[in-house]
């Protein structure tokens, strides 16, 4: 169920410049963060790690960050008061950080990350986020008329052979198929809403 998804979309090889990356909040432990007071990553940390990666390969290319509160039963802070954090404690220059705390689910990233970053013809944006998560979000992304190059990390699934390999992780298996029902319906859903260009988004 998940490795499905995680495929869909293939890491493409990279251009030789680019204008910007878009990364997608869900990274963050937001909860433990507020409480303790410092940056703390959950199993999504890709998104994140390998956005400051690229920002390091490309050092003109901005960096926006979307990712607001999706808190429902309690008071939280916003995902780009830590993702101001923790770029600035790996010394991405300010100058280069957009942040979006506005956006709640993956449409909202889509839509206030192309009012943020005003994209002009011919520029190259990057799409970071999970590899399960990115037919969802490109399809949002093309409903918003944001041009991006899905760049899907925090894989969770092996490739090959080895997929089919029985695993004695079984609470880590649940997890997987909790998040994978989970886009499935969000896919499900979104395109009912109109907010995806596809039941299952697919590369062009």
């Amino acid at each position: 169920m998940m490795a499905v998804l995680e495929d869909r979309f293939p890491r493409p090889a990279l251009p030789d410049d680019v204008d910007g990356i878009v990364v997608l909040g869900g990274m963050f432990d937001t909860r433990v963060g507020r409480t303790r007071g410092e940056p703390e990553l959950n199993e999504a940390g890709d998104r994140v790690t390998v956005a400051r990666a690229l920002a390091f390969r490309y050092p003109e290319a901005k960096v926006l960050f979307s990712g607001g509160v999706a808190a429902v039963l309690e008071e939280d802070i916003p995902e780009t008061d830590v993702a101001e954090a923790f770029f600035a404690s790996l010394d991405l220059e300010p100058d280069r950080l957009l942040l979006d705390d506005r956006a709640r689910d993956t449409f909202e990233n889509a839509v206030y990350a192309k009012e943020l970053a005003r994209p002009q013809p011919g520029e190259t944006w990057l799409l970071v986020t999970s590899a399960s998560h990115m037919p969802r979000a490109v399809g949002c992304f093309r409903v918003a008329g944001f041009d991006v190059i899905p760049y899907p990390v925090d894989y969770r699934t092996p490739k090959g052979p080895a997929l089919w390999r029985p695993s004695t992780a079984t609470t880590r298996n649940l997890e997987k198929v909790h998040f994978a029902i989970r886009e499935y319906v969000g896919l499900v859903a979104y395109h009912v809403a109109g907010r995806t260009d596809a039941m299952f988004p697919a590369p062009r």
